[in-house]
C-alpha cells in the first residue's frame, strides 16, 4: 500500500472544505445544543439560507457579493426568529421537529419549477463569488506543507475558512466566560431556576438560537463560494447529522470540540475508503473483495462502528466532560 498517498489524503480531509464548513456547523449546533440545550435538528437549512440569500442576491437582484453577505446573515436571523417565537416557550422536542421540518421546506422550495427563475430550481445558481477570488493575495501556484498542498484558489478558501473557524471559537470562549454565557448554561441545566432568579429565559433562548443560526450560514457561504455554486440537495437533513456527530465526537460545550470532531471525522472517512480501495486493488492484499459503490457504504460503517464504541465507552466525546450532557428538558 502507498501509505504516503493514503496519509496525505487523510491529511488534506482533515483540513479541507468540508472540515472547516462542519466545523463551523458545528460550533452553532455547539451553541443551541452544547451550551444552551435546543435541539436544533435543522443546522442545514441555516446553511442552505445563509447560501441561498447570498447566491439570489447576487445572481438575480445583482447586488454586490458583499451586500450578498449581509442578506444571507439578515436571512439566517429572521428564519430563527421564525422557528424561536412559536416554539421557545415549549418543550425541548418541539423545536427539534419544527426545524428538521423547516430546512425540509426550504430546500424542497428552492428546488421548486416555480422559483426556478429566483433560485434556479434543482439546478441552483452559479458563479456569484467572483468578488471573493478577485481579492485572492495568493499568485498562481501550490501552497502547503509536506503532504498537504493546494492550488491558490483552495488555498484562499481555507485560510478564510479556518481564519473563522478561529475567531468565533475565540468570541464562543468570550461569551461563554461572560455573565451572559454563564445564563445561558444555567439554563441548558435547569430553566426553572434561571426564571426564578429573574432571568427572562425566552428572550435568552432566542438570542442563541439566532446566534448559532448565523454561523450555520456563514458555513453555507462557504460550502457555495468554494464551489461557486449552490444547489438544494446540497443542504439536506444528513448535513444536520454529520454536524452532530461532529460536535459529539469532539467533545460537546468545548471551544476545541468542534474543530477536534471535525477534522479526526473526515480524516477518519479519507483514511478507511483509502485503506479499503488499497486493499482491494489487484496488486492489494484483497483483490476485487469490494465493488467501488461497497467501499463507499463499508467505509461508513467502519467509522459508524467506531462512533458506537466512543458512545459506549466515552459518550462525553474526546475532550468532552460527562456533566455537560446533562439537560432540563422541561
Amino acid at each position: 500500500m502507498n501509505w504516503e498517498g493514503i496519509l496525505g489524503a487523510a491529511a488534506r480531509a482533515a483540513v479541507g472544505r468540508d472540515a472547516v464548513v462542519f466545523c463551523l456547523a458545528a460550533i452553532g449546533l455547539n451553541m443551541h445544543f452544547g451550551y444552551t440545550g435546543l435541539l436544533n435538528f435543522g443546522q442545514a437549512g441555516f446553511m442552505a439560507i445563509g447560501a441561498y440569500g447570498l447566491a439570489v442576491a447576487v445572481n438575480t437582484i445583482g447586488l454586490p457579493m458583499w451586500i450578498g453577505l449581509i442578506v444571507g446573515l439578515a436571512a439566517a436571523v429572521v428564519l430563527a426568529l421564525l422557528l424561536g417565537v412559536p416554539t421557545l416557550r415549549l418543550r425541548a422536542d418541539y423545536l427539534a421537529i419544527v426545524t428538521i421540518a423547516a430546512a425540509e421546506i426550504l430546500r424542497l422550495t428552492f428546488r421548486s419549477v416555480a422559483l426556478r427563475d429566483v433560485t434556479g430550481g434543482s439546478s441552483g445558481l452559479t458563479q456569484f463569488a467572483r468578488d471573493f477570488y478577485t481579492i485572492n493575495p495568493y499568485s498562481s501556484g501550490t501552497y502547503g506543507l509536506w503532504l498537504v498542498r493546494v492550488d491558490e484558489r483552495v488555498a484562499w478558501v481555507l485560510t478564510v475558512g479556518w481564519g473563522l473557524v478561529i475567531l468565533l471559537s475565540l468570541m464562543m470562549y468570550l461569551l461563554m466566560h461572560s455573565p451572559w454565557g454563564r445564563v445561558i448554561k444555567s439554563i441548558r441545566e435547569d430553566e426553572d431556576a434561571a426564571r426564578s432568579l429573574g432571568k427572562n429565559v425566552y428572550f435568552y433562548k432566542m438570542q442563541s438560537l439566532i446566534l448559532g443560526g448565523v454561523i450555520g450560514a456563514i458555513a453555507g457561504f462557504i460550502t457555495s463560494i468554494s464551489s461557486q455554486s449552490v444547489q438544494p440537495d446540497t443542504y439536506s437533513t444528513p448535513v444536520t447529522f454529520f454536524a452532530y456527530v461532529i460536535l459529539i465526537l469532539g467533545g460537546t460545550a468545548r471551544i476545541f470540540g468542534p474543530i477536534a470532531g471535525a477534522m479526526i471525522f473526515w480524516a477518519l472517512l479519507s483514511l478507511t475508503n483509502s485503506v479499503l480501495r488499497a486493499a482491494v486493488a489487484p496488486d492489494g492484499p484483497l483483490p476485487g473483495l469490494l465493488s467501488g459503490t461497497q467501499i463507499g457504504q463499508v467505509r461508513f460503517v467502519l467509522v459508524g462502528v467506531s462512533l458506537m464504541l466512543l458512545m459506549i465507552f466515552r459518550p462525553q466525546g474526546i475532550f468532552g466532560d460527562r456533566k455537560e450532557l446533562a439537560l432540563d428538558e422541561r
